[in-house]
């Protein structure tokens, strides 16, 4: 029985051992909506027997989740909310880890003129003039955020709008989706444009402004703050998105010969 006893525990131990560590990250939607995260997933628990569970959401909700201690990193895409989050004493720091930009999308025919803006904000001022619809994330995402930056850029402020501006308070594709059936307007980052299948009669109209630039950076949860915060995971899979490994990645993932993401991590 003794001799039983002692396999048996061998056993369980051996098939602890062989489970994968585990920590979470609260990603943006937009992100997920990339599709890179199922590039690096799989190569994150290959390489470092880690299995990171997202919890994709807006960037306000990511932070509030890294405020609660709900998971142990966050990575997003709105600067100036990632520095609030480090002032709060939520986060240990901000550490950048890609780029992209971000796009307005629109219906083939343009009836406002969106092509050929000089600026984002003139882009905004078309739409604006014409009254014609347009979907915002309204989401309190990272998204959201810079697209309300944009209008208050453009001298115009999209709560006085009348019906043609529709905030839907959902993600990136979900919000996609609704211009692509309302033949509507839309800012959205060009990962997530580029990745999206229902493209209907939309098509990108405008970018290139310097203001249209988009960071993503990652912030591992404080411990001070949150003890069971597991910040041995997060930092170990920090250095594994600034290392040559992701670099090679992040810059290979294309999708029709375009690229979605520029690494820009410092070692």
């Amino acid at each position: 029985m003794k001799h039983l006893l002692l396999g048996a525990l061998a056993s369980l131990t051996l098939t602890t051992a062989a489970f994968a560590e585990e920590m979470k990250m609260a990603v943006t939607t937009s992100f997920h909506n990339s599709g890179l995260a199922e590039i690096l997933l799989p190569e994150i628990k290959a390489d470092l027997d880690l299995d990171v569970q997202l919890l994709v959401v807006g960037t306000g909700q990511a932070i509030r989740l890294g405020e609660a201690g709900d998971v142990d990193a966050i990575l997003v895409h709105s600067k100036r909310a990632e520095e609030k989050f480090l002032a709060g004493g939520n986060g240990t720091h901000r550490r950048e880890i890609m780029y992209n930009d971000f796009v307005f999308i629109g219906p083939k025919s343009d009836t406002a003129g969106v092509q050929d803006a000089t600026t984002a904000a003139d882009a905004l001022q078309k739409v604006a003039a014409a009254a014609v619809p347009f979907v915002s994330r309204g989401d309190d995402s990272g998204t959201h955020k810079k697209e309300l930056s944009l209008w208050q850029a453009a001298d115009l402020d999209p709560t006085g709008f009348d019906g043609w501006y529709r905030a839907v308070g959902a993600g990136m594709g979900a919000a996609l989706n609704t211009a692509s059936g309302m033949d509507a307007y839309i800012m959205a980052d060009r990962a997530s444009w580029l990745n999206f299948g229902n493209k209907g009669d939309l098509a990108l109209l405008f970018s290139g402004d310097p203001v249209l630039f988009n960071q993503y950076a990652y912030l591992p949860v404080n411990p001070e703050k949150h003890p069971h915060a597991k910040n041995d995971l997060a930092m170990k899979l920090e250095a594994w998105l600034v290392s040559d490994r992701a670099k090679s990645l992040i810059n290979a993932y294309k999708i029709n010969g375009e690229t979605l993401f520029v690494f820009n991590a410092k070692k």
